[in-house]
């Protein structure tokens, strides 16, 4: 169907008047412009919020609601899911008003930031394992929580924080050894190693920790370091005997050709 030049033309008037209404009044004052800001996060605009709060941080920036304005600011980016934005909002409230009594509330929403923009909508559908992507925000999620946990550990987002830690503490160390897994199967026995090492060192509390000591077993194996494997074959047994890779006390290599270990 075509369109005629008079319809192509009330169609973009009406666009650009659109775009117009969206605009905030230049002329509006602080406490004015703070209240519509307040309106739109109670309705749920927070486009609008973003572009108002925008606006009063940009025109008053030492105002009355300056600081206020930043925080919600914050919140605001989170719910129109420009995680960037966000997490660069949270930065700035933390640097600029560090002894603010909301300011864990910031450091919580930088984490919850970085820990969306790490998850994948089939996440939940468990048809895609989010350890085997790419978790640059996800580590920094961790880092995030970790520091709202330690700086205010009485914090009302702190048990919140915490269990977000465990999820992620787990995610990372698979991600780790997925990797030393590629190792393996590349015949890099010694990079394996030290990755199940640093997966102990650097996660010592997550569940694949057990599945560490079977990684370095079987490295240890491929390098021909019988009695190191051996060694570690040990801590794994007494750690986590149900283990995939054990037969009572025997362990079954599954990347590496090499004999079956029995302790």
């Amino acid at each position: 169907m075509r369109v005629s030049p008079l319809a192509a033309l009330a169609l973009v008037a009406a666009l650009l008047a659109g775009c117009a209404s969206n605009e905030v009044n230049p002329d509006l004052q602080e406490q004015e412009l703070y209240q519509q800001a307040q309106s739109s996060l109670d309705t749920g605009r927070y486009s609008t919020a973003v572009e108002q709060l925008e606006a009063l941080d940009t025109r008053f920036p030492f105002g009355n609601y300056a600081e206020q304005a930043q925080l919600e600011l914050i919140y605001a980016y989170y719910q129109v899911e420009n995680w960037e934005a966000a997490r660069a909002a949270a930065s700035r409230f933390i640097r600029l008003h560090p002894d603010h009594p909301q300011v864990d509330y910031a450091y919580y929403l930088r984490g919850l930031a970085a820990y969306q923009a790490g998850r994948f909508s089939l996440e939940g559908l468990e048809l895609i394992d989010i350890s085997k992507r790419d978790l640059g925000s996800s580590r920094d999620a961790y880092v995030d929580f970790g520091e709202l946990v330690r700086r205010f550990p009485d914090s009302p987002y702190a048990a919140d924080a915490r269990q977000r830690i465990i999820y992620l503490r787990n995610v990372l160390a698979r991600h780790e050894l997925q990797i030393a897994d590629f190792y393996l199967r590349k015949g890099a026995y010694l990079a394996a190693v030290e990755r199940g090492r640093w997966v102990l060192e650097r996660y010592p509390q997550a569940t694949a920790t057990r599945d560490a000591l079977a990684t370095m077993v079987e490295g240890y194996l491929g390098l021909n370091m019988r009695d190191r494997a051996r060694e570690v074959l040990k801590t794994l047994i007494e750690n986590d005997p149900d283990n995939a890779r054990l037969d009572g006390r025997t362990f079954e290599p599954r990347l590496v050709d090499a004999e079956p270990l029995t302790l």
